[in-house]
């Protein structure tokens, strides 16, 4: 028996490679680094302010809720509209490690669009006259990374129910937007009973502690835990599809 982590790696290269072997891919990305750099540009660089990324990583995260689902839409869409789920299906390595690859290299690609917006800690670096927190930049980072995996996790689970990617990139979209307006602008005309469940559904609350410099492991836990159980339901989704 093969060991699962040679054909988990070689299912998350693929996929990396195919997302950059299309236009979508580079468009994605450029158009995140573009916008990224407007942010930095009016939200950090203050000349006599604080030399922080905080008011960078915030509005950063909120991009991500357009470019999760512009990555995931096609991780199983793609698979079902070309027919090439049936080989991959029938492999020798099992739904659930198509799964997590699959999700492995939609992070990765999340994870390379992020390399670009390094820059902007160094460029800070040398405008700010205090040196910058390490410990805080670090924070956002690990911030975006954890907000993309949940975003990653419910696309490549609505993608698993559709063979079209424009529908799994609404779906995932919609689903993202109603969970941010539950949580935020409609919270405030919820019972006073479902108050505290509508502020932990708060991935925004969550992502500008991340911001601010603050690591609070529930904060890390609600979203692995949150990823893991969407990752769960996508390999029941593709075992019923498959009849595996």
């Amino acid at each position: 028996m093969k060991p699962p982590l040679r054909p988990l790696l070689a299912i998350a290269g693929r996929e990396v490679g195919s997302i950059f072997r299309t236009p979508v891919g580079w468009i994605v990305t450029a158009l995140y680094a573009l916008l990224t750099a407007v942010l930095f540009t009016l939200q950090t660089i203050d000349p006599g302010g604080p030399a922080t990324l905080r008011y960078f990583f915030t509005p950063a995260a909120w991009l991500l809720m357009i470019v999760a689902p512009a990555l995931s839409m096609r991780l199983f869409s793609e698979e079902y509209k070309a027919g090439t789920i049936e080989p991959l299906a029938t492999a020798p390595v099992g739904p659930a490690l198509i799964v997590c690859g699959k999700f492995l290299g939609a992070l990765a690609s999340v994870a390379a669009m992020l390399i670009p917006t390094l820059a902007y800690p160094i460029v800070l670096a040398f405008l700010a006259d205090a040196p910058l927190d390490a410990g805080a930049i670090a924070s956002g980072y690990l911030g975006l990374i954890l907000i993309a995996m949940l975003y990653l996790a419910v696309g490549l689970l609505v993608s698993t129910t559709t063979d079209s990617q424009v529908l799994a990139f609404l779906v995932t979209l919609i689903a993202l937007v109603l969970v941010m307006v539950a949580a935020g602008p409609a919270a405030r005309f919820a019972p006073a009973w479902l108050l505290p469940v509508l502020a932990e559904l708060s991935i925004q609350n969550r992502a500008a502690v991340f911001a601010a410099g603050v690591l609070e492991s529930r904060h890390a836990v609600f979203f692995c835990a949150s990823s893991g159980a969407l990752l769960a339901c996508a390999y029941a989704s593709l075992t019923v599809r498959e009849g595996r």
